[in-house]
């Protein structure tokens, strides 16, 4: 499939009106000055170009000549997190631009034109070698947390269901229990299951947050042929970045199995009666609503069409676009499961659901650019404690670590759980 490049969006720089929505959440959903802002770079390097607006003014100048990629301009082109926030804010009041996919186009452009960051040169170095972004970890490695668990290797067998865990649940050791736990859960559900095995690698969804098109769609192309060659139905992930990668961007490349995060999967059977929490977990928690699950979890819509005016004026598409705002993402699934939880009192932020603060990790900035990730996960802590709960829970384990990191930096404690901790304590 061809890529766009930024001479592609064009016309969507010139149309930018400047009204900086994408600074902010939607007005009538701001309930405090403290917690209104949207765009995270924005927020934290406090000048225009790091907004969504800022970046069409910025890919115009270099698509006109005008301007060139220099040091500044490279960090500003990569802080961008690709959290979707400037997207579905611009949407409330248009939808004749595309700011998340213009940001990725721009990093694509910096990247083309040879400008990186040195951390994002190391995790594109392992992606290559090991099969994983995440820098000093072996691809032999991979597979040790599922030892001894007795599912299906879909390499010699089939399963109805493909259990896909992702690189961070699959080497970060402090998740390990928490992945094998879940797995058992699925197991004991009557889930016809199997695993990649050793031959299962990352999803490439962080490569593409990054912009690095070319390194995506190769580890995309390899992926979809060994998941399509399984005969699996069903794809499970507990990663909200592999969730949107083959929900979203694998769907665009041709992937039709339907695709489910482990907790629409575990409400799924609630709903008919096959899980049922006995235990009481008797605590008062705050949910965090994962961008890539959230706002950027909406199915894939295909559309081929082009744009046209009215008149020559008003702008519009032939046929009709699909309209992604965000609302159409899994937020349901994660509540209806703490509500079912005996004991559990959930207690909402103020940026909740589409609207939702990023923890950070997006876009690779928790790993290229660490302390301004680290600041944006202790904003979305400092907004955790105002709720006044005994603790935050979340359904990715990339914002369980940014959000885990954050908590303390002021002195105080607040426990951060996944989802899938308080899922195995009621059982």
């Amino acid at each position: 499939m061809k890529e766009k490049t930024l001479a592609d969006y064009k016309a969507m720089q010139e149309r930018c009106c400047n009204c900086s929505y994408c600074k902010w959440i939607p007005l009538d959903k701001i309930k405090s000055n403290r917690f209104a802002y949207n765009c995270p770079a924005n927020a934290y390097f406090k000048f225009n170009t790091y907004s969504a607006r800022g970046r069409f003014q910025a890919g115009l100048a270099v698509a006109n000549e005008e301007l060139d990629y220099t040091e500044g301009m490279t960090q500003m082109v990569h802080s961008c997190l690709s959290c979707g926030a400037c997207d579905v804010a611009c949407k409330i009041s248009r939808y004749n631009l595309e700011p998340l996919e213009h940001n990725i186009a721009l990093k694509a452009d910096v990247i083309e034109k040879g400008h990186t960051i040195l951390a994002q040169k190391v995790m594109l170095n392992t992606l290559a070698t090991e099969g994983t972004l995440i820098p000093n970890m072996k691809k032999a490695d991979r597979a040790v947390w599922s030892e001894g668990l007795g599912f299906k290797d879909l390499a010699k067998e089939k399963a109805e269901v493909l259990f896909f865990p992702g690189c961070k649940y699959g080497y970060d050791k402090t998740l390990k229990e928490t992945l094998r736990t879940t797995v058992s859960l699925l197991l004991n559900m009557e889930a016809d299951l199997g695993v990649l095995g050793e031959s299962e690698m990352c999803c490439g969804g962080r490569a593409w947050q990054m912009g690095f098109e070319k390194e995506f769609s190769k580890t995309a192309d390899i992926n979809i042929s060994k998941i399509q060659k399984t005969g699996a139905k069903i794809i499970v992930t507990p990663c909200a970045d592999c969730y949107h990668a083959l929900k979203r961007l694998y769907a665009e490349r041709g992937l039709t199995m339907e695709v489910l995060h482990v907790v629409e999967y575990i409400d799924r059977k609630v709903k008919e009666g096959r899980v049922t929490f006995t235990k009481p977990v008797n605590m008062t928690v705050t949910y965090h609503d994962p961008c890539h699950l959230g706002r950027q979890g909406a199915p894939f819509v295909p559309w081929n069409g082009t744009e046209k005016k009215i008149f020559n004026q008003i702008h519009t598409w032939e046929p009709r676009r699909p309209r992604n705002n965000g609302a159409n993402g899994i937020y349901d699934a994660p509540r209806n499961i703490l509500e079912a939880i005996p004991g559990i009192r959930l207690v909402e932020m103020e940026r909740i659901r589409e609207y939702s603060w990023c923890c950070g990790a997006g876009g690779g900035c928790g790993q290229s650019m660490p302390a301004y990730a680290e600041w944006v996960a202790g904003d979305r802590v400092a907004e955790a404690k105002s709720t006044a709960t005994d603790a935050l829970v979340t359904a990715c384990p990339w914002c369980n670590g940014m959000l885990s990191k954050a908590v303390g930096k002021d002195g105080e404690t607040m426990p951060v759980y996944d989802l899938l901790e308080l899922v195995a304590r009621a059982l």
